[in-house]
């Protein structure tokens, strides 16, 4: 019987696709042991028998991965489907903020996982379960598993370690390592657990334990591992993006015989009788040579040591900011009255000292500043204007928010008992309370004071024991406040602390300091001239607008708070 070149080919094309097909078959969880699958269904909150053999166990989880790991955010709340499309730079359809269909629309056209990628990524959760980590949280861990920090210990090495001994701390401690149990968490406290939850959106568990906390992390940890390398990459290719646009900007500056001479210094051979297009196309050609000049006067020389020495202020300067932050909040919650003292801490469900005087409760919430309140809490309500607290009461039918002589005082307090007992009674009842609280929050947010009346500020300032001195302008009121409002809320965070605002705002400081050097770069080698100065300054806001408005905005409310 005799086979033609063709037949054979289709024969092995054949085989091979079947085998391909045999080996993506085999998803991670066919290698789990029980007690991983178990925790897999506990911690995506689907009912399995007990006791259950492997298999139906195995079948369960086969069942519920597309809807739990490829889809997930089809079981999300509004907050965290409108933190989800706000992190990848996209702005929220107006109308739809309380709109989970149409957020969940919104979030399918820019999600990008699906189950054999989630499936291919669980075959080796070292590559990324340490990716949310902070460098202390990797030093603690080797530190309690006795593995030797590298040193220096940059970020990079500190990774690397903690992916290297991942198996065998496992084996060691006879723990599983394909879907960790709480053991991976041990030295995070519950504070650790709730900040890594608020700096992604994700709704803290309420109420909320360290086992459901660290459920949800754990949930919700490779998503945040892929959410951070897409912004990161994002913010990258902005600031490369600014940099080739500001070479542009450079190059246009030039004359004919300073792109050749530049060239020369170089060793980029110059063709004879080359027109001014040629020559810029040719230093194009070789932009990568411009931070790289051989000329100690030129623009790139300047270039680079304006930007390097940028970014070593910036870190002075990051530094600097950090300490007076710190400061400022200290002298601020000195002359914070008791009951505000308490209601700090007991929003952050730290316990309040029986019996203590004002200085222990000062010194109680210092101790507790670089954490941000959680969840949701009778205190949600704080900065909620007159008109949003009359909207909660009615979604309520509490009768307060038909009552036309009431004050905002009498209104909050309203607001907040309702909460209490919403919170009391637990089931439906505080479910429907937290999913329009979801849905309002960010809208409240919005006009935090901008239409408070003097003797409503006054009223909040009072709730502080902050003085309010005669004379003292709506504006001074307005700013006093906000200040003591945001600290109330962030500590000293703040309110742009998330991952994707710190990207961002990374991302507008290189394109000021690119900005920066290439003035001084130009100023340096004696370019001078109107036009070189717009292309330079069109160049740079061009790429910063790439990169997003949002920075821009935040910066600007956080010089008024200060």
């Amino acid at each position: 019987m005799r086979f033609s070149l063709s037949s054979i080919v289709l024969v092995a094309l054949a085989a091979e696709s079947t085998v391909a097909s045999s080996w993506f078959s085999k998803a991670a969880y066919n290698k789990w042991h029980e007690t991983e699958l178990e925790r897999w269904l506990s911690d995506h909150n689907v009912p399995y028998p007990t006791p259950a053999d492997r298999k139906d166990l195995e079948n369960l989880v086969k069942s519920n991965w597309d809807a739990k790991v490829a889809t997930p955010y089809k079981d999300w709340e509004p907050a965290q489907l409108q933190s989800y499309v706000k992190s990848k730079g996209v702005d929220v359809k107006k109308g739809t903020e309380s709109n989970k269909q149409s957020l969940v629309s919104q979030v399918q056209h820019i999600w990008h996982e699906s189950a054999d990628t989630a499936s291919n990524s669980y075959n080796s959760v070292k590559d990324w379960i340490f990716d949310g980590w902070t460098d202390s949280q990797l030093k603690a861990f080797l530190d309690k598993h006795d593995i030797p920090a590298p040193q220096p210990r940059k970020r990079d090495t500190l990774l690397a370690t903690a992916r290297s001994n991942y198996e065998a701390i496992a084996k060691k401690a006879k723990q599983t390592a394909h879907y960790p149990g709480d053991w991976l968490y041990e030295t995070w406290s519950e504070s650790d657990l709730k900040e890594f939850l608020d700096e992604r959106g994700v709704p803290v568990p309420q109420p909320s334990s360290r086992d459901k906390l660290i459920a949800s992390v754990r949930r919700n940890s490779r998503l945040s591992a892929i959410n951070a390398k897409d912004t990161a990459a994002s913010a990258s290719a902005s600031a490369k993006a600014a940099k080739e646009s500001l070479s542009d900007a450079l190059l246009d500056s030039w004359s004919d015989s300073k792109i050749k001479e530049w060239a020369d210094s170089n060793g980029i051979k110059v063709p004879q009788g080359s027109k001014r297009n040629e020559l810029i196309a040719l230093a194009r050609k070789h932009r990568d040579t411009l931070t790289g000049d051989k000329v100690a006067s030129s623009a790139s020389s300047a270039f680079g040591a304006a930007t390097s020495n940028a970014q070593n202020q910036y870190a002075k300067a990051t530094d600097d900011a950090s300490l007076k932050s710190e400061d400022m909040f200290n002298q601020a919650v000195g002359t914070w009255s008791d009951s505000r003292l308490k209601a700090f801490l007991d929003a952050r469900g730290v316990p309040v000292p029986q019996g203590g005087n004002k200085d222990e409760l000062v010194k109680q919430v210092r101790l507790n500043k670089h954490k941000a309140a959680t969840g949701y809490s009778a205190w949600t309500f704080d900065t909620w204007t007159t008109e949003n607290l009359r909207k909660w009461l009615s979604s309520q039918n509490n009768k307060a928010a038909n009552q036309a002589g009431a004050s905002r005082d009498e209104l909050f307090k309203q607001a907040q008992d309702s909460y209490a007992s919403a919170s009391k009674s637990g089931g439906s009842n505080y479910a429907s309370v937290t999913s329009y609280l979801a849905a309002a929050t960010d809208a409240a947010k919005d006009n935090t004071f901008d239409t408070w009346s003097d003797s409503e500020l006054k009223s909040y300032l009072d709730s502080y024991g902050v003085p309010n001195y005669q004379g003292s302008t709506t504006n001074e009121l307005k700013a006093m406040a906000r200040r003591n409002a945001n600290y109330f809320r962030y500590g000293t965070s703040t309110p742009q602390g998330t991952l994707f605002a710190r990207l961002q705002s990374g991302a507008q400081w290189v394109f000021d300091q690119l900005k920066i050097g290439v003035s001084s770069g130009r100023q340096s080698a004696g370019y001078e001239g109107e036009k070189a100065g717009d292309s330079v300054k069109e160049a740079a806001t061009s790429a910063t607008h790439r990169a997003g408005e949002a920075a821009q905005k935040v910066g600007d409310r956080a010089k008024e708070e200060l």
